[in-house]
Order: C-alpha cells, then structure tokens, then sequence
C-alpha cells in the first residue's frame, strides 16, 4: 500500500455515538486541563520564585519559555498526529511535560527553572491543540460548538483553582508543589485519556516534521526577547550587544519566512493564510493573547504592589479575569450554531474589553481591590467570545484534511501572542524597576509603578484594539452540519 493509499484511513465521525463522544472529549479534556492549570497557576507564585532563587528581572521568561517552546512545536504536535494518530502524539505530550514538571520541582536556580519551563513546553504545546483536534474529528463545525462546554469547563476549572492553589502553594507551602502536582495528575490523564482515544477516529496522513521551521523561530524569537529583557534592564539599544541581537534575530525572522515559502511541509503552511478567514481569525486571536496572558501574569503583581495583597489574595484576584472569560467563551459557543451573524458577541465583547483596560490605564494608581476586580471581571467577559469564535470559524473554513494544521496553526498564533506578550509587557515593567518589589509604597516608588503600569495597561488596549479591527474585517461563512431547528430560527 503506498503513502497516499493509506492517507485517508480514518473511523467515519458518524460512526460514533453521542455517549461515545462525550468519553471520548471527556478524556482528552483531562489532558488538556494539565496544560491550562499549568498556565494559571505559576503567575500568583512569581514574586515569591523571584525572592526564593535570585534573578527577579527574568521572572517574565518563566512564563515566556514555556510559552515560546509550546509555540513552536504546536504545529509540529499537529502534523505528527496526523502521521501517527491522535493518542500516541497526546501520550508522547504527556510524557514531555511530566519531564519538564519534575526538572522545574527540583530547580535550585532561576536559569535552572526557565530550562524545566521550556522543556515542559515541549510537552504543552501538545496537549491543547491535540485535544481541539480530537473534537475536530469526531463532530461537525455545527455540532462542534456544543462540545465548547466542555473546553469551557476545563478552562473554568483551572481559571478558578490554579491561581488559588499556586498563591496558596508558594505562600503556605511552597513553590515546588506548583510543579509536583503535576505528576499525579498526570498520571491519571494518561491513565483515563489514553483508553477513551482507543475508540477515537483513526486518522493518519503521511507528513513531514518541519524541525528547521521549528528551530528558527525558537531562535528568532529567544533573540527578541533578550533584546527586550536587556532594553528592560537599562541596556541601550545602540550597544554592541544589543545591536548583535537584534540583528540576529531579523536574520532568523527572515531565514523561517524564506524557509517556509520553500519548505516541502513548512511548519505553518502560508498558504493557509489565503483564506480570507484564517488570516484575520488568526491576527485577532495573536493580539487578543498578548493582552490576556500579559493580565493573567501582571495582573497578580500589580495586585500584590497597590492592594497589598499577598500571594494567595493576588491569586484569588485572577479569578473573575480568567472566570469572566470563561462564562463568556461558554455563552458564545452555546449561541453561534444559532446565529447567522455569530461574530457580533466577540465584537461586542472586544469593545469592552478595550473600554476595561483603557480603565485601568487611566486609574491605575488610584484603584482599589474590589474596582480592578470589577475592571478584570470586564476584561475577561469581554475577550471570552473571542476564543469560540475564531477556533469554530478556522475550523469551518478549511477543508477537512487540513482540520488539523489550521487548528495547529491558530494554536500557534495565540500561543506566540502570549509570549510575546509577556516578554514586551515584562520589559516595561523591568524598565521602571518594580518587578518583585511588592514592599513599601513609598511616594517614590509609587509614582514609577504607577507610570509602569499605565504603559502596560495602554499597551494591551492597543493590541486588543488591533485585534477588534481583524475580527471586524473577517467573513462570516455559513457553519457546516445539520440545518437550524424551525424552533430555533436564524438571527
């Protein structure tokens, strides 16, 4: 049998039923929720890593490492699991971050942790994309929405409970345990999600894994965020140092643009890009995680600066942010099978979400804790539709035998986003000087958190603004799958 015969061997959707299904998200959902814990957790517990190990102005490349190394072998995640089959790529993620979780538990230094964060990225970077695509295979677009109350409670889950348990863990524990928690977690997702994926749809397509691709933007964009880590420390930009860096990583940058136009399998495919819903599905979804994930890892510092709040209040204070957005996320996936104009609610939903930070960029030094929980509760209500809606309209828009690469590649944009995200967000913050400085406010210091923290916050807005302008320009197709109920007409 040649490559090509065997490259549409795949278990009919229709095949399944509705309980089988269920098992089947229900099990991947598990895996999944590994990865969105992990991503909460660690932002409550950053100071207090910062005071433990040394080297507080790179606490932003905790967060950054796992985020860039997930980044680039998501859509390698992808392609594998097209070669081999959804369940090995999702025991092999699972594996990796395990790993990394162990290595990042028995760091004795910040460089030492920032190694394991990577490696658990390379398992991460896997276990959500992986699990979107395993949704992807077994429903329709149209019925797919239904299943966003899965994801939606997964996100809810870890939204409430990661940055409870990592203030609580780095306050009354210790930090570690962020990490240790992992290992029997993950256990019992390999446990239940490796047998639920034996009843799964088969699909295999015969792929090649692009590690060139993957490298060169690893290294590109670790050279940026050098370049942004040192601007943030004081270096100047004309400094032969920083001059070499950021000349290094135009080079890169170029050399994967180059390498993908010519590339046999490119690690993102630009010709997806053509379609005139992946290319701004893709963009708002890019800018809209730089703001997200930059709230979720400052948000609990500037908590723990202007409220006086410590690691497990700072915590707690993540929740109406990352909860809002879930409620909100769960909402719109319940209501787009119903709606003609389905990109109304995260339109809507991005102008509040401008209106929220652009709040806080003007108040920043004179809100109180239950005001910003009432901005970050409208910041998370706000980009919440967002999320439903892009991944369902990529997912719709592409040809079934490309379902697992668009995906890949939308996973790869909000990923990268956040990273990169985190890093520019980091360097303001390093610049001013008030990263792990959470003791007295004196006027002084008031003053330059103050100004830090309205740059951050007038940053973000921006980015969600260009993100409103993608969405807007976006088309809306029709949702493949079974016709509307005459109970349920079109709005």
């Amino acid at each position: 049998m040649t490559p090509r015969a065997r490259a549409t061997n795949a278990t009919p959707a229709g095949e399944l039923t509705d309980a089988q299904k269920r098992k089947i998200v229900a099990g991947v959902m598990l895996a999944m929720f590994l990865a969105t814990l992990d991503q909460t957790i660690v932002a409550p517990a950053l100071p207090t890593i910062g005071k433990s190990l040394g080297g507080a102005e790179f606490l932003s490349w905790i967060v950054s490492a796992y985020l860039l190394t997930s980044t680039a072998v998501t859509p390698l995640y992808g392609k594998l699991s097209d070669i081999h089959g959804r369940r090995p790529a999702l025991m092999l993620a699972l594996g990796v971050f395990l790993v990394g979780s162990t290595l990042c538990a028995l760091s004795a230094s910040m460089a030492m942790l920032i190694v394991g964060r990577a490696l658990q990225g390379l398992g991460g970077g896997g276990l959500v994309t992986l699990a979107q695509t395993v949704v992807g295979d077994i429903a329709s677009p149209r019925e797919r929405a239904k299943y966003v109350v899965f994801i939606s409670t997964v996100w809810a889950t870890s939204s409430v409970a990661g940055p409870v348990l990592g203030g609580f863990f780095a306050q009354h524990l210790s930090w570690t345990v962020i990490f240790w928690i992992n290992l029997p977690l993950g256990a019992l997702a390999i446990f239940i999600s490796g047998r639920a994926l034996r009843g799964a749809p088969q699909v295999r397509r015969d792929h090649r894994l692009d590690g060139l691709g993957a490298a060169l933007i690893i290294a590109a964009s670790v050279g940026l965020m050098l370049a942004l880590t040192l601007a943030g420390l004081g270096t100047s930009w004309l400094s032969p140092a920083m001059i070499a860096l950021t000349a290094a990583s135009l080079v890169l940058s170029v050399w994967f643009v180059a390498h993908l136009q010519r590339a046999a399998e490119p690690l993102i495919p630009l010709g997806i890009f053509a379609n005139g819903v992946v290319d701004k599905a893709t963009a708002a979804i890019f800018f809209s995680m730089f703001a997200f994930v930059g709230g979720a890892v400052y948000l609990p510092i500037y908590f723990q600066i202007f409220m006086k709040a410590d690691a497990t209040l700072a915590g707690a204070g993540l929740i109406v942010l990352l909860g809002g957005s879930v409620i909100s996320a769960n909402i719109a996936g319940r209501y787009m099978p119903r709606l003609v104009h389905y990109k109304r609610m995260a339109l809507v939903g991005l102008c509040l979400a401008i209106a929220a930070q652009l709040g806080f960029a003007a108040l920043a030094s004179r809100l109180d804790f239950w005001s910003a929980e009432g901005l970050a509760f409208a910041l998370g209500i706000g980009l919440g539709p967002l999320f439903p809606t892009a991944t369902i309209a990529v997912q719709n828009a592409v040809d079934p035998r490309d379902l697992g690469i668009a995906t890949a590649t939308l996973a790869f944009l909000r990923t990268f986003g956040g990273a990169i995200g985190v890093a520019l967000l980091g360097a303001i913050v390093t610049a001013y000087d008030v990263v792990g400085a959470a003791g007295a406010l004196d006027a002084a210091f008031a003053e330059r958190a103050g100004a830090a923290f309205r740059a951050v916050f007038a940053l973000q807005a921006f980015a969600l603004a260009i993100s409103l302008a993608c969405l807007a320009l976006m088309e809306e197709r029709p949702l493949r799958g079974p016709s509307r109920s005459p109970a349920a007409p079109p709005r």
